[in-house]
């Protein structure tokens, strides 16, 4: 029986924010551009109770919320922090899988701290982030990967939820469908049609069934519902890509929005998580998708060596010229990888990694 926790820090770049300007911790905020055309990343919960959001347009934003704050994001500072609370995590174990700057799922199931209990260990974990950088976790703890990330919802901000292994049944029986990582706006309206909204509902289903109507995804979605996860934590991939991608809450028409969020949210993250990749690994091609509101989904690619953003800029305009009245519920990026030595491409070529020119 594995023992996963899965740590999720609480409106992470907002809280930030607030920690290092405290004249920021009551009163609404979000981080995001400094144009009305900008986008934002996140907001604090104050924020989201006007329904301000991530992906968010700032003048969207404002007329939720007049009183607004935005300020910029100060990524190579949420990066450090990052870096101190993963120093956190290897305390306890050496299994840690980051999703993101701000969660992560650790495997304690070697941990002898606390004589093993992970309810303890991710209890302590959280008091440890909140001591040392002033911020709040909430945490997941379950024996199944999937469930711990369900988890880690439940009692947000600063708790923590535990499924423990006689309570796995029970709690996929009563877990509503759209909570499980995969199910989307449409796959959950085509399961609702099918009468499905409760794991047990799937549970009475047998597996061919699922298979025909949502076809790989159904397999999935019936294997989650019987409580079945092999997935173990991935602490180091041989990657072909990094890639980044946001599902917005609400569907996009604007290009311009789209833009937005391409220059101010998606590629600062693409190269945080490029920056240690490149130390061995090179660039090839960039990539853009774009899913629409239908769950028809669109790739463009082409070949170069460096995160150029107008080369992104460039594929997505062309993506969207060919759309015909479609909103984007994801957008994403993306780069190829190849197994060149650092040093030895740079014996190649002087090409910069990151070309912003």
């Amino acid at each position: 029986m594995r023992k996963f926790i899965h740590i999720d820090m609480d409106c992470f770049y907002a809280a930030v924010e607030m920690r290092d300007n405290p004249a920021l911790a009551n009163v609404p905020m979000a981080i995001g551009g400094r144009s009305h055309r900008g986008v934002l990343s996140t907001s604090n919960y104050l924020a989201r109770e006007f329904g301000v959001r991530s992906a968010m347009s700032n003048y969207h934003a404002k007329k939720l919320c007049p009183d607004l704050v935005i300020v910029p994001g100060r990524m190579s500072v949420y990066k450090q922090v990052s870096q101190q609370i993963r120093a956190i995590f290897e305390r306890y174990t050496d299994k840690i899988e980051p999703l993101s700057l701000d969660e992560a799922y650790l495997d304690v199931s070697a941990c002898a701290l606390f004589n093993g209990s992970a309810t303890l260990i991710a209890q302590q974990i959280r008091a440890d982030i909140e001591r040392e950088t002033g911020l709040t976790a909430s945490a997941g703890i379950a024996p199944i990967k999937f469930l711990a990330k369900i988890a880690s919802d439940e009692n947000k901000p600063n708790g923590q939820f535990v499924i423990a292994p006689n309570q796995v049944a029970d709690f996929i029986d009563s877990l509503p469908l759209k909570k499980i990582p995969g199910v989307g706006k449409v796959t959950h309206e085509k399961l609702l049609a099918m009468g499905l909204e409760f794991g047990r509902d799937v549970k009475a289903l047998d597996e061919l069934t699922l298979v025909r109507q949502l076809g790989k995804l159904g397999a999935l979605l019936w294997r989650r519902c019987q409580g079945v996860d092999e997935r173990e934590v991935v602490t180091e991939r041989v990657r072909k890509s990094v890639g980044v991608e946001t599902t917005f809450e609400v569907d996009i028409s604007e290009s311009e929005i789209l833009k937005a969020i391409l220059h101010e949210k998606l590629l600062p993250e693409l190269i945080h998580r490029l920056t240690s990749v490149l130390e061995t690994r090179s660039i090839t091609k960039l990539g853009i998708k774009v899913k629409y509101h239908d769950f028809q989904q669109t790739t463009k690619e082409c070949q170069f060596t460096s995160v150029h953003p107008p080369i992104f800029e460039e594929l997505l305009s062309d993506i969207l010229s060919k759309r015909i009245n479609k909103p984007v519920r994801l957008l994403g990026v993306q780069v190829g990888l190849n197994d060149v030595d650092r040093e030895k491409r740079r014996s190649e070529s002087q090409l910069g990694l990151f070309d912003f020119d």
